[in-house]
Order: structure tokens, then sequence, then C-alpha cells
């Protein structure tokens, strides 16, 4: 579920983004706090056991084993995997713009192969050009928060 905070970005005072970033309901906080938990575990027992565990050889083996992790992460570099992880992101994004409706070309389309001058053919491409809209304000309203809030039912849809 999508929280949205504008209301409350929009009213900010002095302060208000560290506010925002302490509200629990969908922060970032919520989403991590259970790997941090473990991360933290696993460095404070790696911690403890290298300072009070392990004897001087032990130790020695360790940081070679350190050294061999360090020189092996460098192998794949991150802005390699950082470049796939962003095209993913962007290729995500442009999927949802693109599905996203936009009426214009089937307006066009109408405007383009209904014929008539008369009553008859205004009318038809004026309910078909209604119903396009409709089809596009639907879908916007399922998306956005600002246009569920104009048109919260139905009804509001007709006024």
């Amino acid at each position: 579920m999508t929280v949205t905070y504008t209301s409350r970005v929009a009213t900010a005072r002095f302060g208000g983004f560290s506010q925002l970033l302490l509200l629990w309901r969908g922060s970032i906080y919520k989403l991590l706090y259970r790997e941090l938990l473990l991360f933290l575990a696993a460095y404070l027992g790696l911690s403890l056991a290298y300072r009070f565990l392990l004897s001087e050889a032990q130790k020695r083996l360790f940081e070679k084993l350190v050294l061999y992790c360090d020189k092996s992460a460098n192998l794949i570099p991150v802005s390699f995997v950082l470049g796939f992880y962003v095209a993913l992101v962007l290729e995500r994004w442009w999927g949802q713009f693109r599905s996203v409706p936009a009426p214009d070309g089937l307006m066009m389309a109408v405007a383009g192969n209904v014929h008539g001058a008369d009553a008859r053919g205004r009318i038809l491409r004026r309910t078909l050009m209604r119903y396009g809209s409709l089809a596009a304000l639907l879908v916007l309203r399922a998306v956005s928060t600002a246009v569920y809030k104009r048109f919260p039912t139905t009804d509001h849809l007709v006024e």
C-alpha cells in the first residue's frame, strides 16, 4: 500500500523533513529495520568474537580472510551493477508512463473516422470523446490521490 504524505510536505515547517522521516507508517525505517538489526547483530558478534574469543593465530587468519574478501569485492565494479539497476528502474518508469492513457490519439482517430457535419455525427463524436475521457479519468483516479480526492465517487464524475 502506498502511503502519501503530500499534504504534510506541502505544509511543512522548519524541521518538517526530519518529522516526516520519523513517521512509522510507510517509512523507510519500517522497511529496513529487520535487516539493520540482523546486520548489527552479525557485526557485533564478529567484532566480539575477533576481540575476545580468537587467538593471535586465528586473528591473523581472519585478517587474511578479510583481505581476500575485500580483493574479491572489487572484481565486480559497483558502477557496473548500479548501471543495470538504473536501467531497470528507468525501464519500469517508462513502462508506467506509457501505460497512462492519453485520450489525444483516440480523439484524433474519432475526429478523422466518424464523418458527418450533421447533428448525428457531431453527437456521436462528442459521445465517443466523452467515453474516452471517462476511461482516462477512471484510470487516473485509480493511480493518483489528487484525482481521487477530486472525484471520490462515481456521482462526482457525473457532476
